[in-house]
């Protein structure tokens, strides 16, 4: 589909509720429009942003009664003309006037292709392409707070400037190249090792954020594992707030994995309920031990459930995990030292207590740094990744004074690959994976 042609897609979630929006993008929308839509004042003359009540018709059948919203190129979502439909929510009214639209001329819409158009027609870079994605998927506070930072422009805003500063060195470098007789002297020459040095460092800070992003864009990974008859189903079923685990005193119910996701205190979880580990012939319990393994490997942060009122089990060092002694109401009085949690899953005790703790062992702490920005999605970490190697291979090649032109081979790759986050280097390819996982009429 070109972007000449006039689209139209349902922009509100197919279902009951007060409104339903179909919108119109493209060269045609105001005409399109125009063929269905009734109201007191010809679209053509509709002011920009104006609201306008009227109703929508198809072959003289009144479908439904609209406020029709009008927004001109190029100070509109997709920077085209652009009409916004808002008729009444259910999927028979909206899935009518979506057909008339189409009827009239505009073409479906496949999945982002109104949000393409904006980044296409320079309303928004690809940070905030992704973003729109973002912001809508978000499972907590915490996401939705970074999605809207980087809706804004805060990551698009520091690429750019990492992609200033390698152009800066690609074009000190270059001229030296092309004008020999001119010459760099010792000090400039030092100057450009350190302008490297600064861009492969600002790589690496904005890099280190992607784990961070990862937990907010995905869920922090929070895995329940301990010895059979634990409590470990219990607590996954306390945590989710119903019974979704089988609970059975008979050892080793939990043969597989279930997972489940929760929001603690605005922050996405991931919740993993493991089989018990203990040792056994029988090949299904083993196949679920082996997952139980997979699972802890892959853990942001891990809860060891201890049955208290069994026999004491050996304290492990590891930073991910909080030994979590259950069944404290068989045993009062017990004390939870550094690292633990005393709770009991059959009435609640303790549950804040872990909450706590499960937050505090979360790092998130790029969320609490004026200023900085994360990288929110596995597309970003690549490439910073491959451009953190060529300022290295770059950096390597200055420190040994190899011939100017292998180290600026190495600077403009990691210019190309700081500039695909952005979309100031793209491909048709890396476009169309991206806007392909959004939603029809976004």
């Amino acid at each position: 589909m070109s972007g000449s042609d006039t689209i139209a897609a349902l922009a509100t979630p197919a279902g009951a509720g007060a409104l339903a929006v179909v919108r119109i993008s493209g060269p045609g929308a105001l005409e399109v429009a125009g063929r269905v839509f009734r109201g007191r004042r010809p679209l053509g003359d509709e002011q920009p942003g104006h609201v306008q009540r009227g109703h929508i018709e198809q072959d003289g059948v009144v479908l439904d009664e609209v406020l029709l919203t009008v927004f001109r190129t190029p100070r509109s979502y997709t920077g085209e003309d652009l009409v916004e439909i808002s008729g009444h929510g259910g999927i028979v009214v909206a899935a009518s006037v979506l057909r008339a639209v189409l009827a009239a001329g505009a073409s479906p819409a496949p999945p982002g292709e109104f949000t393409r158009r904006a980044f296409l027609n320079g309303k928004m870079d690809l940070t905030q392409a992704e973003a729109v994605m973002d912001l809508i998927a978000a499972r907590g506070e915490a996401s939705a707070r970074a999605a809207a930072g980087q809706l804004e422009g805060r990551l698009g805003r520091a690429v750019e400037e990492l992609r200033g500063d390698a152009l800066t060195a690609v074009a000190h470098l270059e001229a030296y190249i092309d004008f020999p007789e001119e010459g760099i002297d010792a000090e400039s020459g030092r100057a450009l090792l350190a302008r490297v040095d600064h861009l492969h460092a600002s790589v690496r800070r904005l890099l280190s954020t992607a784990d961070e992003g990862r937990m907010l864009r995905e869920g922090v990974r929070l895995v329940i594992h301990g010895e059979p008859n634990a409590g470990k189903s219990s607590l996954l079923n306390l945590l989710v707030g119903y019974d979704r685990a089988m609970v059975s005193e008979i050892p080793g119910t939990t043969r597989d994995t279930i997972e489940e996701n929760l929001t603690l205190r605005g922050i996405p979880f991931r919740l993993v309920d493991t089989a018990g580990l203990r040792e056994s012939a029988d090949p299904l319990e083993l196949e679920g031990m082996r997952r139980t393994r997979a699972q802890l490997e892959r853990a942001d942060v891990s809860l060891r459930v201890v049955d208290v009122t069994a026999e004491a089990e050996p304290a492990r060092h590891d930073a991910r995990e909080i030994r979590v002694l259950n069944k404290i109401d068989l045993r009062p009085g017990l004390v939870a030292t550094g690292g633990e949690v005393a709770m009991s899953c059959l009435d609640g005790r303790g549950l804040e207590d872990l909450v706590a703790a499960v937050i505090a062992r979360t790092d998130l702490s790029a969320l609490d740094r004026c200023g900085e920005v994360i990288a929110v999605n596995e597309r970003h970490r690549h490439c910073l990744a491959a451009a953190e190697d060529y300022l290295g291979a770059a950096r390597q090649s200055l420190q040994r004074e190899d011939p100017p032109e292998l180290s600026s081979l190495e600077l403009r790759a990691a210019l190309a690959a700081i500039g695909e986050i952005t979309g100031a280097v793209d491909t048709e390819e890396v476009l169309a994976k991206i806007f392909g996982s959004f939603c029809i009429g976004k």
